[in-house]
C-alpha cells in the first residue's frame, strides 16, 4: 500500500513576483498619485470656481465613465487579437498624462468635460490590456497575490495623491470652505510629474509575454468565455447596481458636518486600510479561493452601507469609511484574479474588457438610482440621505447569496 505524502502549501511572497507585476504596480502607483490629486477636487473646482450645477457635474462624469467602459471592451479584445498588451497600456497612460496640463487653463465646464473625457479615453484603452498583462505574467498559484499587490500599489498612490492635495490646500487656503482657482492650478502642475513617471515606468520596465501556442482572432462572445464567467458577470451586475459612486459617501460625510480638509484626510485613511489589506488578501485568495474573499468583502460592504444609512455624526462616518477599505482590499483584487481563472488564456483581454465595461456602464444607472432615492425626481422629494445606502447594502447581500448558491466552484478552489 502506497502512502501519499502531502506537501505543505508554500506561502507566496511578493519577492517571487516577476518584473512585469512590479512595473505595472509602480506605473499604477504613479498614475494614481497624479489622478487622485486632481479628480478628488475637480467637482469642487467646477462648483466653487466655475459655478457649474450638480446636474452638469454628474453629466460630465457619466459620459466620461461610459466612454471609458466601451473602450475597455474593445481594447481588451484588440490586445487578444494582436497578442500584445504592453504598448496598448502605454498608449492609454500616455493619453491621460498628455491631457492633464489642459486642466490648468480650463475656464469653462466644456473644456473641463473635454479634458475629463480624454483622460477617461486613456483609462479605457489601458485597463484591460494592463490587467491581462499581469495575468499573463504569473502562474495561477500566484495570481491572487499579483492582483492584490497591484491593488496595494495603486491604492498607495491614491493615498499619497490625496495627502499631497490636502497639504497644498492647507498651505494655500487653510480651512477655507471654497476651493480657490490658484490652489487647483498648483495641484494640477504638481500632478504632471507622477503622470509622466507612470508612462516611463511602464514603457521601460515591462515586457510583453509571449503567447503559449497559437492565438486565434477572438470574438466578443459571452458563450466563448464560458458559462461560469457569464454567471459571475450577472452576479457582479447585481452588486454594481447598488454600488453607486463613492461621491455619495463623500456627500454623506459632508451632510454630517465634515469639512473639505477633513474629507480628504478621511479618504487618505480609507486608502491606507485598502493598501494594507490588498496584498495579504490576494495571497490568501490563492490558498482558500477567490469566491470566499469576494463573498466576505461584499458582506462587509453591506454592513458598512447599512452603517452609513444609520450614521448620525461625523466620527461614525470616519469609522465606516476606514472599514470601507476592508471591502475593497478583500474583494476588488480577488474579483480581478477570478476573471483570469474563469476564461481561456487567449480570451483574457476580451474578458477583462467585458468585465470592466459591464461595471462601468452599470455605474451610471447605479448613481442615478442613488441620487433619485436621496433627493427624488421632479416633484417627488425622495426618501432622504439614508435610502441609497439601504438599497446598496441590500443589493450587496443579494449578490453575496448568489455567489454562495449559484456561482460554480472551480476545481482548484
Amino acid at each position: 500500500m502506497t502512502e501519499t505524502i502531502r506537501q505543505p502549501v508554500k506561502k507566496n511572497s511578493i519577492k517571487d513576483l516577476p518584473r512585469n507585476v512590479w512595473a505595472v504596480g509602480f506605473t499604477s502607483m504613479f498614475m494614481d498619485i497624479s489622478s487622485e490629486m486632481v479628480l478628488n477636487i475637480l467637482s469642487l473646482f467646477l462648483s466653487n470656481v466655475l459655478g457649474v450645477s450638480t446636474s452638469i457635474i454628474g453629466l460630465i462624469d457619466g459620459i466620461a465613465e461610459a466612454t471609458a467602459s466601451i473602450l475597455k471592451l474593445f481594447s481588451g479584445w484588440f490586445s487578444d487579437r494582436i497578442g500584445g498588451r504592453k504598448w496598448l497600456a502605454v498608449l492609454g497612460y500616455g493619453i491621460s498624462a498628455i491631457t492633464k496640463p489642459f486642466f490648468y487653463i480650463a475656464s469653462s465646464w466644456g473644456l473641463v468635460a473635454g479634458v475629463r473625457w480624454a483622460d477617461r479615453v486613456g483609462k479605457g484603452i489601458r485597463t484591460a490590456p494592463r490587467d491581462a498583462l499581469v495575468a499573463d505574467s504569473v502562474t495561477p498559484q500566484t495570481r491572487g497575490l499579483a492582483f492584490g499587490f497591484h491593488r496595494a500599489m495603486d491604492t498607495g498612490g491614491a493615498m499619497l495623491g490625496i495627502l499631497i492635495a490636502a497639504l497644498v490646500v492647507w498651505l494655500t487656503q487653510k480651512n477655507d470652505l471654497l476651493l480657490a482657482r490658484s490652489t487647483f492650478q498648483t495641484i494640477v502642475l504638481l500632478s504632471l510629474i507622477p503622470a509622466f513617471l507612470a508612462v516611463l515606468t511602464l514603457a521601460f520596465g515591462a515586457r510583453d509575454v509571449t503567447a503559449k501556442g497559437k492565438r486565434d482572432a477572438p470574438r466578443i462572445s459571452l458563450k466563448s468565455m464560458g458559462k461560469p464567467f457569464s454567471i459571475f458577470l450577472v452576479i457582479v451586475s447585481i452588486f454594481t447596481l447598488g454600488n453607486s459612486a463613492d461621491s455619495f459617501l463623500v456627500l454623506r460625510a459632508q451632510n454630517l458636518g465634515l469639512s473639505v480638509l477633513g474629507i480628504l484626510l478621511m479618504l487618505a485613511v480609507f486608502n491606507l486600510i485598502y493598501m494594507l489589506v490588498s496584498t495579504p488578501a490576494g495571497s490568501l485568495s490563492d490558498r482558500v479561493g477567490r469566491r470566499r474573499l469576494i463573498i466576505g468583502g461584499w458582506l462587509i460592504y453591506a454592513l458598512i452601507y447599512f452603517g452609513f444609512a444609520a450614521a448620525r455624526s461625523s466620527w461614525q462616518v470616519w469609522v465606516l469609511y476606514a472599514a470601507y477599505g476592508l471591502y475593497y482590499g478583500l474583494a476588488y483584487g480577488s474579483a480581478n484574479a477570478l476573471v483570469a481563472d474563469l476564461v481561456p488564456e487567449n480570451l483574457r483581454g476580451t474578458a477583462y474588457g467585458t468585465y470592466h465595461a459591464v461595471i462601468g456602464l452599470l455605474a451610471f444607472p447605479a448613481s442615478f438610482i442613488a441620487g433619485v432615492l436621496w433627493q427624488g425626481l421632479g416633484n417627488w422629494g425622495g426618501f432622504g440621505p439614508s435610502a441609497p445606502f439601504l438599497f446598496g447594502g441590500g443589493m450587496a447581500l443579494i449578490a453575496a447569496l448568489m455567489m454562495v448558491f449559484w456561482m460554480p466552484k472551480l476545481k482548484s478552489q
